[in-house]
């Protein structure tokens, strides 16, 4: 009998997705709980230097989801934490084929190598509140049994959608094993590097004009925590995680120090395209439905059951703020120039609108 498994500890655990920050943290982790006997982190890629450092512990395979299956026989794993998921396309390493290929495909190959895994008996996958969607028919708050309204656009939500059809048929299949889903608010927090946090990090940062989204976050160190009791413990079900209360995104960005720019809606795409000509990378659809409905989920199914209470939304967005205190000001050139984009997008729309009547 592997060590761990008299008390409920998974001996033998795989982690996938160990090549980035949070799949890296939780694999530290649990390689730290002398209850664990074992622990495997998979990836495609190897980790930075950095994540290296952190990885000392943890026995280290470069393997693709699709060759999971021998290994996990092989090693007898008693527990599968799945965190390999992209949530932004990348055009330098395959953009949207690639990213939906990673987490789609990747996680269908995954749970199949799950299925004929004997000794399996735990399974934790990462999931998403935008598995919600985000529209103006939203409910003002989401419970785990709350259906979405409509499909989401955003690439990212859609493959949500898809990842947790499939657990829901490996649940049917595999009904010994214990299958957790962990439905994430946006990460935030002092080591969160996201779109989100380059998106607030920003001098000057787009906005919808008239309209506010409601926000929630997760501390980067509550998400750490939560996995790790999925893992040591049995929490079967679906969960939201995210800190209680909300902001607003023009408190957000006030409590940041930044200076919003905003844009009329039909002119969101040149609000990405004014962020890309700043130097600020772009945004997907995920993103720009979030800052334009927002999106506010139910904790209490999460609290209860884990005796758990992340950090509030406004305590885990201060964290991040204190950590980039001292960032890149606005320039009195940089805001000229903010504000002549504006104002050429208002104008582009204007004539647009007079085109069509």
């Amino acid at each position: 009998m592997t060590p761990g498994a008299e008390s409920g500890v998974p001996g033998v655990v795989v982690v996938t997705g160990v090549g980035r920050y949070l799949g890296a943290h939780v694999a530290a982790r649990l390689a730290a709980d002398p209850r664990v006997a074992r622990v495997i982190g998979v990836d495609s890629a190897p980790p930075s230097a950095e994540l290296a450092g952190v990885l000392d512990r943890v026995e280290r395979v470069r393997v693709v989801p699709g060759d999971l299956g021998g290994l996990l026989g092989d090693l007898d794993v008693d527990a599968v934490v799945h965190l390999a998921l992209v949530s932004a396309p990348d055009k330098q390493h395959g953009g949207r084929a690639a990213m939906k290929d990673q987490n789609v495909i990747g996680t269908m190959q995954l749970l199949a190598a799950c299925q004929r895994a004997p000794r399996l008996r735990k399974l934790v996958v990462r999931s998403s509140t935008a598995a919600y969607g985000a529209s103006f028919r939203d409910p003002a708050v989401f419970t785990e049994d709350t259906e979405p309204r409509e499909v989401p656009r955003g690439g990212f939500a859609r493959d949500i959608l898809d990842i947790e059809g499939y657990v829901r048929g490996f649940r049917r299949r595999r009904p010994d094993v214990t299958a957790t889903v962990l439905r994430f608010a946006p990460f935030i927090g002092s080591t969160a590097d996201t779109t989100l946090t380059r998106y607030f990090s920003q001098p000057l940062v787009p906005t919808i004009f008239g309209r506010d989204a409601r926000l929630q976050f997760v501390h980067f160190d509550d998400a750490l925590e939560v996995l790790y009791r999925s893992i040591v413990e049995d929490h079967p079900g679906t969960y939201n995680v995210a800190g209680s209360g909300v902001l607003s995104l023009s408190q957000a960005i006030r409590r940041a120090g930044r200076v919003a720019v905003p844009v009329l809606e039909p002119g969101l795409s040149g609000a990405a395209a004014l962020a890309r000509s700043l130097g600020f990378g772009r945004y997907g659809l995920d993103q720009v439905d979030l800052f334009v409905h927002g999106r506010v989920v139910d904790t209490s199914r999460l609290e209860q059951e884990y005796a758990f209470t992340p950090r509030s939304t406004a305590a885990a967005f201060d964290d991040f703020i204190r950590a980039h205190q001292g960032g890149v000001l606005v320039t009195r050139d940089r805001l000229a120039a903010a504000e002549q984009s504006v104002l050429e997008g208002i104008r582009q729309v204007r004539a647009a609108v007079r085109e069509r009547s």
